[in-house]
């Protein structure tokens, strides 16, 4: 008994901690996985196994890990060392994309197809986002997208917030539609044994009707702000040629090679019996090799605050699994339901959603994953519709604040270092009734396909 109220005092204080952000996320989720190791795992359970189990490091050196896929999701216990290491590659290529100007070539290329013309950059550049966040991290889309939004604007005079916000949400929702593309997706691909086939399939379809919505909804909504100064038609001859942005010709031959080899994998991965571990592991090699001398700088810039938040992440979830109070959980959704599986779908995918749009969705995601298998094995259901409504829930949720996830407070950052203020109230008044009409979308083509 002291032992799970241990776990759960640490889990919580966690959360807490996280939400107020005194202290780097990464280091509150270290310091609160070395409490759960000496405090639950060491005095509460005096259990060795315990630690071994959810350190998981033996997983790795075994072949299922890194060849047929989906066989690793038996070692999911504890650390998701799948998750790491193909988080860790995808970064070094997306760093490798960047140097060479990849995205910005991308967005001003985009722009002058279209003549500069700020409705039709609107509407293509919220696609571009939710396109570009199924293969590359949201945040990094955002990044890059805001900046050549703000960019754009300033030359053709018109406020950039709206394209910001319809970015921002395009971006999230466009990462829910593959495994890779956004964090909750990849640790529910890789502890479930979920292909990228699996997710393009599922959430894919679901993300794709929803952003034929979105653009008609952020139009609908933007349409009036979104009229472009007669004045700023003079200043398109002085804009730069999109190739004169490319830094390295040659580095950006490779590094397209490289991502499209990336998609091939990920959509093949299935079939091939490549994990997910083995291609990021591929990409990194891939993209380092093809850097040279710069290889160097690319290691230097991989968030590894972010993959530290991960490695304490999980290490705190395992102290719920191995003590047993995320079986506890299930048993609770179990009850409500009356093992009803439409219910415990609705109140899966509305219960991510609500504490997505306030807290963090990677560790709601990391938490929620062992209650799904319970929820399956007590019911005897496919764990496969339980794990697209947290899939949903947890990517669309994170859309309604403005830190529900992390592209949004990149994307609000970059526009305000420019001095365009985003305030919670202009946010969430966009974006709330956009991530509750998704949500339902996705609740009604759960339940058409699925019962």
């Amino acid at each position: 008994m002291i032992a799970e109220v241990m776990s759960v005092a640490i889990f919580l204080i966690m959360f807490v901690l996280i939400i107020l952000e005194k202290w780097e996320r990464h280091q509150i989720t270290l310091v609160s996985g070395l409490a759960t190791i000496v405090l639950v795992f060491g005095l509460g359970m005096h259990s060795l196994d315990a630690v071994i189990e959810t350190l998981n490091i033996h997983g790795i050196f075994k072949l299922s890990f890194w060849y047929q896929a989906g066989e690793a999701a038996e070692n999911s216990t504890g650390i998701n060392w799948a998750t790491i290491i193909f988080v860790a590659g995808m970064m070094v290529m997306v760093e490798g994309m960047a140097h060479v100007g990849f995205f910005r070539w991308l967005c001003m290329k985009i722009a002058k197809l279209v003549r500069y013309q700020v409705i039709p950059i609107y509407i293509t550049f919220m696609i571009l986002s939710g396109v570009l966040a199924m293969f590359i991290d949201s945040i990094t889309v955002i990044l890059f997208l805001a900046a050549v939004t703000i960019e754009l604007a300033q030359l053709l005079k018109f406020n950039p917030i709206p394209m910001i916000l319809s970015e921002i949400f395009c971006a999230n929702l466009g990462g829910s539609a593959t495994m890779c593309g956004d964090p909750p997706n990849i640790i529910i691909g890789t502890s479930l044994g979920y292909s990228f086939a699996d997710f393009i399939q599922n959430t894919g379809l679901i993300a794709g009707v929803s952003l034929v919505v979105m653009v008609f909804y952020f139009y609908f909504v933007f349409r009036k702000e979104l009229k472009k100064d007669a004045e700023a038609e003079k200043a398109m001859n002085v804009y730069p040629e999109p190739d004169k942005i490319i830094t390295d010709k040659r580095g950006f031959v490779i590094s397209t090679i490289i991502f499209l080899c990336a998609v091939v994998m990920l959509i093949t991965h299935a079939q091939t019996g490549l994990t997910v571990a083995f291609i990021g592991v591929f990409i990194a090699a891939a993209t380092l090799i093809a850097a040279g001398k710069n290889a160097i700088t690319l290691v230097k810039k991989v968030d590894y605050k972010t993959l530290s938040f991960f490695i304490g992440l999980f290490i705190v979830v395992g102290g719920l699994e191995q003590t047993g109070v995320l079986e506890i959980m299930a048993g609770f959704i179990e009850k409500i339901s009356k093992g009803d599986t439409i219910i415990m779908t609705v109140i899966i995918i509305t219960v991510s959603a609500v504490a997505s749009a306030f807290v963090d969705n990677i560790p709601f995601a990391a938490t929620m994953i062992p209650v799904i298998k319970s929820l399956a094995s007590m019911n005897g259901i496919d764990a496969s519709v339980l794990a697209w409504a947290l899939a949903m829930g947890t990517d669309i949720g994170g859309s309604a604040t403005p830190i529900g996830a992390s592209a949004n407070v990149v994307g609000i950052a970059v526009a305000s270092k420019e001095g365009y203020i985003i305030s919670w109230g202009k946010y969430c008044k966009v974006m709330v009734p956009a991530s509750v009409l998704v949500i339902l979308i996705s609740i009604i083509m759960i339940y058409l396909r699925y019962f």
